[in-house]
This record gives structure tokens, C-alpha cells and sequence, in this order.
């Protein structure tokens, strides 16, 4: 496809427009005097709205969009239909704990809970392993994926394209803080979702509603135990990703922890679920099934580009790109925002300075960052399909770290230290399993997972009692109850 003037044109037009209309926006919007609190929480006065367009942008990017259709299989919807009860699990089980805490990182309740700021910290370390070494390279990767194959710029070096869409990221994130990734989210989250839908409209026009011809197990809801979503894993490491992903990941709990009250965080959360049942399921599935039948198996996640260039109008083309830009800067930057608190909280604070500078601490640290996701970045070039490489990647990490918060919320008196060896050897586990596992019958890394937090849970409870001479107590009905919570 030939790069054509209108394209760019309104690429460049909504783009800026986006900037622009964000800026206006947070221009002397400032709320707290605090620049810790307005950087990554956006002085604590983010509007419901915000917190479900920027819950629902954050996570939706090309490695859902491009990923998930690059499946071309309708099966990768149950990633979507499985996030809204981990958004439900957010909004009436952890929120509410996070709220009473008063907490500015996720991993600030895991201090709070065992009185040990070191675990707090190391998990804070895995957090920022996960986004700088997985996350962000990926989202580069399918961004600009993406834009090679819509505009035909193959030609045209990715890591151009990676590079540009770091460093315009990277300014939302540095220079407007989580207020600014909020609102550019929301407003890039109206366009995506639009266009998205008519990208669906257009392909099931392109083949007259007909699905005839597509082979049953690329439209089965069903999954064998040869597919990227065996039937059984629902019931076992599914729900336990997407606790994980909701409901203590820093990037996405952010958003829901920045709002004034908790009535005005759950409308947001529970409008985010609302969307990411009604709305985001046709869009990350139907255009890669109908690829399938108008060009046949297609490899290396192309699936949606060539839907998007082939049947919308060319200035059409050029105002998806720009939402498939602002999904990718939004992701980026929401990653890099939280990355920035987790470093700054956790970290910087406890052991380096206690009162840095904020905003120069931020700088240093984002564009670090950016420059390391750019070491994983060859790994993503030869994925076969985007989504199922993170998934599986960041289970060496999501699993043991989500063992930390299940002990700390549902037991009293463990000590840090045996969660935290605990935390390690599941990673160690993780990595043992993804060598043998695959190679015996029914192997999936899902099943994996649930494994391994299993085990780091078991092993955490074992070691206080064996190793540190203390006897967990059940503490559940204090933390999730009607109680108020106390650290222990």
C-alpha cells in the first residue's frame, strides 16, 4: 500500500488534536501540593470517567488488538470475558483494602501487612522487571508492527518506529504524570473503540455476515488441549492471571486509586468492565476470523493491519492509525508512570533518598527504562504470536508475586522472609516447568501458573512455620470483611 498525503494528514491532525485537547485539559489542574501524590495519582481527584477510559486504553493495545486477532481463532475472546471478573474481584474485594490503607503503590499494602519494607520492595523489583523487560518492549514491537503493514513501510526500519513511538510516550509520562496518561487515554480510548467497531462492521460486510468455510476450531469456544486456551485452564491458571493483572498490578490499580472517594473508583472500574464485556470482545477476535477467510493463515500477527488497510477508506486509515498510535503511547506511558511510582515509593525513598526530587527522579528513571525495554525488543521480533509470548513470559513473574499478596491479605503473622524465598523459588519453578511441562501430554504454561502459585503459597506458609518459628493466623474476614483493616 502506497503512503498516501490524506493518511498522514489525518494521522498527524487527530494525533495532535489528542495532545492538544489533553493538555487543555490538565492545564492548571493541578490538585495536591504533594508532587509525589500529583505525578502518580494525579492529586487524588481523577473522575470516574477517566479512571474507565484510562483502566480500559491501558490495557487495550496492539498486543491485544494485533496479537489476539493474529490468532485468527475465536477462542482468545475468554482473555477478555475472564478480565471482567477480575475487574469485579477489583472493585469489591481489593479496592476497598487499598482505600483503607491509603496506599500509592499496590506493593505499599504488602509493608503495610507484614511491617517489612523489603518485601515491599522486592516486589516492587519484579513489577519493574515484568514492564521494562516484557510489557514495554511488546507494546513497541506491535505498534509499530502495525503501522509498518497499514502504511506498507516495510521497507522502513522497526526500530525507527519503536524509537519514536519510546520517546513520545515517554514525554506524557515524564511531563504530565498519571493526570495526563488519564485523560489522553480516554479521549484516545473514544476514537479506538469507534473505529475499532467499524473495522468489525466493515470485515463482516467484506464477507457478507457469511462464516462458511472457516474451519469449526477457529470459531469454537471450546479449546482442545492443542490450543493457546485448553477448555480446562479456565478453571485453574485463568482466574488467577486475572486477579493478578486487576487487581495488583500497579499499572492498572493505579488509575482506580487516584479517584477522591471509593464510590467514585468503583464507577469507574465497574464502567470499564462494562466496556470490556459489550464492546471489547468483537474487535480483538472477529477481524482476525475473517481474515482467515479472505487471505487464509497468516503468520508474524499481520492478521489486522491487513484487514484495516485493505477494507477502510484511506483517510479512515490514517485516523485508525492515529488510534492504534494513541493506544500504544497510552499503554507506554501508563507503564512508565507506574514504573516511575514503584521506583520512586519503594525503592528510591527506602534505600537511596527520602525526599527526592520527584519530577527529575521521574526523568532519569523513565528514560532508563525505555532504554533497557529496547534489549528485549529482538525476542519480540521473531514471536509467532504477540499475546501468547507475554502471557507465558510473564508468568515466571505474576504468579509468585500474586503469592505474596494472597498470603499477606489472608493470613496474620507471616514473616516477610519466608514469603519472600517463597517468591523466588516459584520463579525458579516457573522457569523448570517451561522446559518440561510443554513436553508432557496436556502441558499448557496456564496450568503452570496455577501451579506455581500453589506451590509459592503452600511454600510461604511452610518456611514461617518450619524455618521462622510462627504460626500463620487467618486474617481473611478482617481484611475483606466489614471490619476495618489494621497491619499486623
Amino acid at each position: 500500500m502506497i503512503l498516501q498525503t490524506t493518511q498522514i494528514a489525518v494521522f498527524l491532525g487527530l494525533t495532535l488534536l489528542i495532545a492538544l485537547v489533553t493538555y487543555l485539559y490538565c492545564r492548571g489542574r493541578r490538585g495536591s501540593g504533594d508532587a509525589e501524590q500529583e505525578y502518580f495519582l494525579a492529586g487524588r481527584d481523577l473522575k470516574w470517567y477517566f479512571v474507565a477510559g484510562s483502566i480500559t486504553l491501558t490495557n487495550l493495545s496492539t498486543d491485544q488488538l494485533v496479537g489476539m486477532n493474529g490468532n485468527q481463532m475465536a477462542l482468545l475472546v475468554w482473555w477478555e470475558l475472564a478480565a471482567v471478573v477480575g475487574l469485579l474481584m477489583l472493585t469489591f474485594l481489593f479496592l476497598p483494602v487499598y482505600y483503607r490503607y491509603n496506599c500509592t503503590t499496590t506493593t505499599e499494602l504488602l509493608e503495610r501487612r507484614y511491617g517489612n519494607p523489603h518485601i515491599r520492595a522486592v516486589i516492587s523489583l519484579l513489577f519493574l522487571a515484568g514492564n521494562v523487560f516484557i510489557f514495554l518492549p511488546a507494546i513497541l514491537y506491535g505498534g509499530s508492527l502495525f503501522m509498518q503493514q497499514m502504511f506498507g513501510l516495510e521497507h522502513l526500519n522497526i526500530y525507527y518506529l519503536a524509537i519514536a513511538f519510546a520517546l513520545v510516550g515517554a514525554a506524557y509520562a515524564i511531563f504530565g504524570g498519571l493526570r495526563a496518561v488519564a485523560v489522553s487515554d480516554t479521549f484516545s480510548g473514544i476514537l479506538l473503540l469507534s473505529l475499532a467497531l467499524f473495522v468489525v462492521w466493515s470485515a463482516l460486510k467484506a464477507i457478507n455476515f457469511d462464516f462458511s468455510g472457516i474451519p469449526a476450531e477457529r470459531l469454537t469456544l471450546i479449546g482442545d488441549y492443542d490450543s493457546p486456551i485448553p477448555f480446562p485452564t479456565l478453571l485453574t491458571g485463568m482466574i488467577f492471571i486475572q486477579m493478578f493483572y486487576w487487581s495488583t498490578n500497579q499499572t492498572i490499580t493505579q488509575r482506580a486509586m487516584a479517584s477522591p472517594t471509593i464510590k467514585e473508583a468503583q464507577k469507574g472500574i465497574l464502567a470499564a468492565a462494562a466496556i470490556r464485556l459489550l464492546i471489547v470482545p468483537p474487535i480483538i477476535v472477529l477481524p482476525g476470523i475473517i481474515s482467515y477467510k479472505l487471505y487464509g493463515e497468516i503468520s508474524n500477527n499481520k492478521a489486522f493491519g491487513m484487514i484495516v488497510s485493505d477494507l477502510l477508506p484511506t483517510a479512515l486509515t490514517g485516523a485508525f492509525a492515529a488510534a492504534i498510535a494513541a493506544a500504544v503511547l497510552t499503554t507506554f506511558n501508563s507503564i512508565l508512570n507506574a514504573s516511575a511510582a514503584l521506583w520512586v515509593c519503594d525503592v528510591h525513598e527506602t534505600y537511596i533518598k527520602k525526599n527526592p526530587n520527584v519530577a527529575r527522579l521521574t526523568l532519569i528513571v523513565s528514560m532508563v527504562m525505555v532504554a533497557l525495554a529496547f534489549i528485549m525488543f529482538p525476542i519480540f521480533l521473531h514471536a509467532e504470536n504477540l499475546i501468547n509470548l507475554v502471557q507465558e513470559l510473564y508468568g515466571f513473574l505474576s504468579m509468585p508475586i500474586l503469592s505474596a499478596f494472597m498470603v499477606g491479605l489472608l493470613w496474620k503473622n507471616v514473616d516477610a522472609k519466608a514469603v519472600i524465598i517463597a517468591v523466588i523459588l516459584g520463579v525458579f519453578l516457573y522457569a523448570f516447568f517451561t522446559r518440561v511441562w510443554p513436553q508432557l501430554p496436556g502441558g499448557n504454561y496456564i496450568h503452570m501458573m496455577a501451579i506455581t502459585l500453589i506451590f509459592s503459597v503452600l511454600t510461604a506458609l511452610f518456611l514461617n512455620k518450619t524455618v521462622f518459628g510462627k504460626k500463620a493466623i487467618w486474617d481473611a474476614h478482617n481484611v475483606f470483611g466489614k471490619n476495618k483493616v489494621t497491619a499486623q
